[in-house]
C-alpha cells in the first residue's frame, strides 16, 4: 500500500506536508514551518531569509523563496536535499504526536502527491522523484532506530 499526501489539513497525514503548522528550532531560529526554513535557505545570512522566516503563512514563505529577483546561493541544486532532510527531521523530532504518525506508516511508501512537481512529489505523470516522499521514509526510518515501538513519543 502507498500512502499519498498533499495538503497540510489531510488527516492523517497531512503532517508530512512542509506547510503544515509544526515550528522547529534550527540554526539558532524559530521556524514557523519546514517550508519557512527551506525556502530561507535558499538566500542563507541575507535579509531576504529574514523575511521568509518571519512570513504570516507557509505559501507566502514559498512565494518570497521563489522570488526570481532574487539569485539563489550558488550551491542550492547541490545542498537543497540535505536542507529538506534537515527540516523534516528536526520537525519529527520536536514534534511526539506526528512523529507517531510517521512511525505508525511502518515501512509503506510514503509519496507527496502533486501534479506540479516532479522533484519533491510524483509530479504531473505519477513518474516524479518523490524527493519528500523518499526523504520521509529515511526520516522514518532512522527515527524508528531512536524510538522503538511503543516509544514514539519519547516516553
Amino acid at each position: 500500500m502507498t500512502i499519498y499526501f498533499y495538503g497540510a489539513d489531510e488527516a492523517p497525514h497531512g503532517c508530512f506536508s512542509n506547510f503544515s503548522p509544526h515550528p522547529l528550532h534550527l540554526d539558532g531560529h524559530l521556524w514557523p514551518t519546514s517550508e519557512h526554513y527551506f525556502q530561507a535557505q535558499k538566500f542563507p545570512g541575507t535579509r531576504h531569509a529574514d523575511l521568509i522566516r518571519r512570513a504570516r503563512t507557509p505559501l507566502r514563505a514559498a512565494e518570497l523563496g521563489r522570488d526570481p529577483a532574487k539569485p539563489l546561493r550558488r550551491d542550492w541544486e547541490r545542498v537543497k536535499d540535505d536542507v529538506m532532510r534537515r527540516a523534516v527531521e528536526a520537525k519529527f523530532r520536536e514534534h511526539a504526536d506526528i512523529r507517531a504518525v510517521l512511525l505508525a506508516t511502518g515501512d509503506e511508501e510514503i509519496v507527496e502527491d502533486t501534479g506540479t512537481d516532479h522533484y519533491w512529489g510524483r509530479g504531473r505523470t505519477g513518474t516524479g522523484r518523490n524527493m519528500l516522499g523518499r526523504i520521509l521514509m529515511r526520516t522514518r526510518a532512522r527515527l524508528r532506530a531512536e524510538f522503538p515501538a511503543g516509544d514514539a513519543a519519547g516516553i
